[in-house]
């Protein structure tokens, strides 16, 4: 299956040939609608106008299950669209959250992140640390702003094409293994919140939201 998604994360539109269809359950040889990997959640988007209300996974291929069952076959031309909005917030979230999260790396050698998640609205990064977290907040968001407004292009590539496996770099910055969908430059994630949020036992959570007017990063111990 060829993730278009992946080597241009802007496309919104394809068109494919079906590979398989199993009731509901719908495999292409080509997409542009990524699957939940990594913490970051799945697009919405269509199949032909049908809604797909799941994709999943399996080795080197993604099943979509539809609403319902489609009327195409195999070897089918359809087209497959997705919610634009959502995915380009998807990218900014998971961008800021995979450069707050090497930000702390880098200011806390040895730090170990325990859990993630991205959604439309919100990202989270869940560490082990003692004590609160928000006093490294101005510190932290004084740095991501620095690189936002550097506007440093990202690079997004394959490490091993047959392993699926890539990794994003930002040059003098890191280069970091993900199979998210990626921004072009640092500039398009614009400002960020940063919340604390206790969950007990040594652990503390990052909550991450964008700012959509201009300004300055603001964080909410």
């Amino acid at each position: 299956m060829d993730r278009v998604f992946w080597t241009d994360p802007y496309q919104t539109r394809l068109d494919s040939r079906v590979v398989s269809v199993t009731g509901s359950e719908v495999m292409l040889e080509a997409t542009i609608l990524f699957a939940e990997s990594g913490g970051q959640e799945s697009d919405r988007g269509s199949i032909d106008g049908f809604p797909v209300i799941h994709a999943e996974i399996l080795g080197p291929d993604i099943v979509y299950t539809l609403a319902e069952p489609p009327p195409f076959a195999a070897g089918d031309l359809v087209t497959t669209l997705i919610d634009w909005p959502r995915r380009y917030a998807l990218m900014r979230l998971h961008f800021a959250a995979e450069i707050v999260l090497e930000l702390y790396y880098k200011a806390f050698p040895g730090l170990e992140k325990i859990g993630a998640h991205i959604a439309e609205t919100k990202a989270r990064i869940d560490f082990l640390f003692e004590g609160s977290i928000a006093p490294t907040f101005p510190d932290i968001l004084a740095r991501f702003d620095a690189l936002v407004d550097a506007d440093a292009p990202i690079t997004s590539t394959f490490s091993d094409e047959s392993a699926l496996r890539r990794f994003w770099s930002i040059e003098g910055f890191a280069q970091v293994p993900c199979g998210g969908t990626h921004l072009r430059r640092t500039g398009e994630i614009g400002r960020i919140r940063l919340k604390r949020k206790n969950i007990g036992g040594g652990k503390e959570r990052v909550e991450i939201t964008l700012v959509p007017e201009i300004g300055t990063s603001t964080l909410f111990p």
